[in-house]
């Protein structure tokens, strides 16, 4: 028996009979092989498509493969970081082929603005991260997978598991709170970054100059960060599960007296404790209110595949994150489902994805007040009596149990995200694309809060203690019998994006050109609040409102929560951008975006963002062909306009109206109603101007490839509340455009493989940073004030008022100003440096400040080195931080010899006079170096090779996080919060940060 082909059909020749089976266009063989990579090694899962029917497979353990083919076919074998190659099959029957890594620096596509560009043609400022250079550990937040990763990123976190990083990109451009970049999450914009899995990222490009972020227009001034999560690729299912669980303990703790240590040092100072406080306990009461070991572990299991004409992605994570402190946690579980769907023979594309986020947060009520109480309450004292009630000693004013503050209050946080989209991509003649992108964002909160009758009878009126900033600590004033609250919240978001794309070679001539349009909706805060009290048991806390009875108790009735929680805005904005390239050599590419925002005043709703830049490709010019030096050089430069729209309410250029409390009419008590806020019709947006240098290189043959960048960003018209008289606005105050920030800075990005053999390599990384902040003016020429804005006040005892920083012009944000410690005097009392230089024991607050220094770093490194050694590999990351000050107030608050008897202090306070009335006033004496040096993460993995023909891929890791810090800082941690108005203080606030030892596997089928 034959097979032949006949006229395109296939005949069958058996005993002298000829019969027609079916008629085919080419006779299919099976067509075997291997691929490897340029070092002899067999590569697992590439991808080996038959190019004219898009069906295929991918490469076993062994990079083995076989397809279906016909003599007339071409293969295309694809793999992440090496070359695609494409071979024609022929008479082979048989195939090896071996497959180049990649030149990262050239040939990779980096995400931007409605579109992608390759690497070798960017002319503005582009980082990608990939998803295996993202940071390593039990992490359940996008700004930490990016810490040290990025040069001009600055990104710092506590351990709170409910608390994002702070990521602040090339120095704060504004003293509105709104500093962190925008996110775009696979093309929608103003995604919440929290839907998505760390294990469903394919890539991040942060996008840092304005030639790159200007086309995001007035949401672009704090920098863009784009997000590519994993697609499907044609050929049999994938199936990946990634799993590791953590084992977490806290790394770090105040150095706090024991009782004995307590008791001897009083005793030396003739001092002794109050019957009430000294049960002859030893408690650490730090160690009393955290767990003992917390917990962390996640699950991911995903599905890719497809066929000819549609790809799927699919993925199911759940992630749980015990924090250290008792009674605080997050669980998060994320479904995501992506369709692409092709027709008119992949002219016209449908891509269809969603992505539902589920969290579940349980926090600490006050939970800053609980560490400050638990660094300060005596340890002679326990956590119970002996009747197993909570002891506590109310004759000390602002003295609470914190195990007790815990146990006695909750708060939980259930939050659902969802982003869908749908997306259609045409391909039209003469080179044109055209897209129109729907995307569907919703966000709903679900909050309750609940303090039993235990909390609300004992801790009424207590003061809390908030972050640093610009506020006062306030008196919390509860109902009686338990006092519960519950919310719930609706934010959705509907975009409408629509772009033409114009691709177009002219012999050494190419042309990109982008024109579109972008529609957006939000709506901010749909729902209610409620919170009520006297309830008549504990155990229903916030979920039954209707048992409470506020009104039975005197002074105390419901509260709604605050005004003007709902908004509404709508943002309209066309937008364009062309890129030239003549031969890869000189690269033009310029920008610009029209917004169109309700939230500024009438007279300017409307504005535009232009960007131009430049590149020279030096490594293409013909005097560059007999060096075997650099294998690519380019110079860029660039100058761009974007804006800040985000940071202050929607109606904040709007006349409002609303309750100014109550006056006596006719005998009568009747509610006020009045001016809240003044109209503005001139509020526009902040601009910010940036300009950038860059070099990019790669240097013996790729072996080195680096960039430098130098950059400078002003920031004008800055939003601002100015204080007017009133007999002009009724409100007494307007927000208005006055003020002005500058940053400059230098970056520096290296990668070098510094071992390349077969059974051993080493690629080594490092990136450094250094940026300049400095306030240039705060003052409006038709408003007064601004100009000196004092702010941060920890408030600890008897430093009522007092305060550790200012807003001025020529100043950094973060700029230290407070009392200069001059050492003490020949009574033993601390004394400082008054305004004319003389001594004094009682300095002036304000009056006798000084500049003492800034919170800014002024050099932020990450450095990398991944190893290889037969089936091994190891990962070290280190980063660090140098040349910043930390404003210990911490320190300062248990820095009290003279009131030791009533709350604890610090060992290093054990030479301490009880004497020196002045040893904890805030001053430089509490400025402490904030340098530091962290061993961020070191993974160890084993990858198993000859499993099987069903198992692609099997990694067992072990990895530790936050192995060791070296640091002359005395606080529990050098990473203290660089975002906000304030950053850089420690204020009694730092949520303690963990070591974890993580243990994981990887597995593909």
């Amino acid at each position: 028996m034959e097979y032949s082909i006949v006229d395109q059909t296939v005949v069958l020749q058996a005993r002298k009979e000829t019969k027609v089976i079916a008629p085919v266009k080419q006779l299919l063989e099976i067509i075997k092989g291997q691929v490897l990579g340029s070092d002899g090694k067999p590569l697992i899962g590439v991808t080996v498509i038959v190019k004219a029917s898009k069906l295929g497979t991918t490469t076993d353990m062994e990079g083995n493969f076989s397809v279906n083919a016909a003599e007339t076919d071409v293969l295309v074998f694809s793999y992440i970081g090496f070359d695609t190659r494409e071979i024609p099959v022929g008479k082979q029957s048989t195939i090896s082929v071996t497959l180049s890594e990649s030149n990262t620096t050239l040939n990779e596509v980096a995400v931007v603005g409605y579109g992608q560009q390759s690497r070798k043609n960017l002319t503005s400022a582009v980082s990608t991260i990939k998803t295996e250079e993202l940071n390593r550990g039990a992490i359940t937040d996008v700004g930490q997978l990016l810490q040290g990763k990025v040069p001009g990123l600055n990104i710092t976190a506590s351990g709170d598991p409910n608390r994002p990083a702070a990521v602040v990109m090339r120095g704060a451009s504004t003293i509105n709170s709104a500093q962190g970049p925008f996110y775009v999450i696979d093309g929608v914009p103003g995604a919440d970054i929290s839907t998505i899995a760390p294990d469903d990222i394919a890539s991040i490009d942060v996008l840092k100059d304005a030639a790159a972020t200007a086309i995001y227009g007035n949401r672009a001034a704090n920098g863009v960060i784009m997000v590519t999560t994993k697609k499907g690729k044609a050929g049999q299912m994938q199936i990946s599960y990634n799993s590791y669980i953590g084992i977490e303990k806290v790394s770090s703790k105040l150095d706090m007296m024991s009782a004995d240590q307590l008791r001897s040092f009083l005793e030396k100072n003739d001092v002794g404790f109050s019957p009430a406080d000294d049960k002859g306990a030893n408690t650490d009461w730090q160690s009393s209110i955290q767990k003992k070991t917390a917990i962390s572990t996640n699950h991911n299991l995903s599905f890719n595949g497809g066929g000819e004409h549609t790809t799927y992605s699919a993925s199911l994570n759940y992630v749980r994150k015990d924090g250290i402190l008792l009674n605080s946690s997050l669980s998060r579980f994320i479904g995501r489902l992506s369709i692409e769907q092709r027709a008119l023979k992949d002219k016209l594309k449908f891509g269809f994805s969603v992505t539902n986020s589920q969290s579940n947060a349980d926090d600490i009520p006050y939970c800053n007040t609980v560490l400050l109480q638990s660094a300060s309450y005596l340890p002679v004292s326990p956590v119970k009596n002996e009747d197993g009630s909570y002891f506590e000693n109310f004759q000390n004013t602002n003295y609470y149990n914190p195990v007790a503050m815990i146990n006695n209050s909750e708060m939980n946080t259930k939050t659902n995200n969802l982003i869908g989209s749908f997306k259609t991509q045409l391909e039209l003649p003469f080179g044109l694309t055209y897209n129109l992108d729907i995307s569907y964002l919703n966000s709903t909160a679900l909050q309750g809060s609940y303090y039993n009758k235990y909390f609300t009878n004992n801790y009424n009126n207590m003061y809390d203690n908030p972050d640093p900033g610009l506020g006062f600590h306030a008196v919390q004033s509860f109902g009686k019998n338990g006092q519960a609250s519950r919310s719930s919240y609706q934010n959705t978001n509907k975009i409408l994006e629509t772009y033409l794309t114009w691709n177009k070679e002219f012999g050494d001539h190419s042309l990109n050109a982008v024109i579109g349009y972008s529609w957006q909706n939000n709506r901010i805060g749909e729902g209610f609040q409620v919170t009520t009290s006297n309830l008549p048991v504990d155990n229903i806390t916030y979920n039954n409102l209707a048992l409470s009875n506020p009104y039975g108790t005197a002074g105390y009735q419901i509260s709604f929560g605050p005004d003007g929680i709902y908004q509404e805005t709508q943002l309209i904005s066309d937008f364009a951008r062309f890129n030239y390239n003549y031969k890869s050599k000189y690269l033009l590419q310029g920008s610009i975006r029209r917004d169109g925002s309700s939230v500024f005043g009438a007279n300017n709703q409307w504005g535009y963002f232009p960007s131009v830049g430049a590149a020279w490709r030096i490594s293409q010019e013909s005097f560059m062909e007999n060096q075997h030096v650099l294998s690519d050089l380019k110079l860029r430069a660039s100058y761009g306009v974007t804006g800040n729209a985000t940071g202050f309410n929607a109606y904040t250029a709007q006349f409002i109206s609303g309750s100014l409390g109550t006056y006596y009419y006719n005998g009568a008590l009747t509610g006020a109603f009045g001016p809240t806020k003044s109209e503005n019709p001139d509020l526009k947006w902040e601009k910010t101007a940036t300009s950038n240098i860059g070099l990019d290189f790669s240097v013996f043959g790729s072996r080195i490839n680096g960039s430098l960048e130098l950059y400078e960003k002003n920031t004008t018209g800055m939003i601002y509340s100015y204080t007017v008289d009133r007999i002009i606005v009724p409100s007494g105050s307007i927000v208005a455009n006055g003020g002005s920030v500058n940053n400059k800075g230098i970056e520096f990005n290296l990668s070098a493989k510094m071992v390349d053999k077969t059974n051993f390599s080493w690629t080594s990384g490092v990136n450094l940073a250094h940026n300049k902040n400095v306030i240039t003016s705060l003052t409006n020429p038709l408003f007064a004030g601004g100009d000196s804005v004092l702010l941060s006040r920890p408030e600890g005892g008897g430093q009522s008022g007092r305060s550790l920083q200012i807003l001025k012009s020529g100043r950094p944000l973060g700029q230290y100003f407070a009392f200069l410690y001059a050492g003490k005097d020949e009574s033993g009392v601390s004394q400082f440096v008054a305004a004319d230089g003389s001594l004094t024991t009682t300095p002036v607050v304000g009056k006798d400040y000084h500049y003492l220094g800034s919170s800014q770093p002024k050099l932020l490194m990450g450095w990398n080195n991944s190893l290889r050694y037969g089936n091994f590999d190891l990962n070290v990351f280190i980063r660090g931080a140098f040349g910043n000050k930390i404003f210990n107030a911490t320190r300062a608050d248990l820095f009290r010899p003279s009131t030791a008897q009533y709350s604890n202090i610090l060992v290093d306070a054990a030479e301490e006079s009880v004497k020196d009335f002045n040893a904890y006033v805030y001053s430089s004496r509490f400025l402490e170096n904030g340098s530091f040096i962290r061993l961020d993460n070191a993974t160890l993995a084993y990858n198993f090779r000859k499993l099987g023909p069903f198992v692609k891929n099997l990694r067992v890791y072990t990895s530790v996080n936050n192995l060791f810090v070296i640091t002359k800082y005395t606080g529990i941690d050098p990473e203290v919060n660089q975002g906000g108005i304030a950053p850089g203080v420690d204020y009694n606030n730092f949520y303690p940060k963990t070591r974890t030892i993580l243990f994981g596997l990887n597995i593909s089928i």
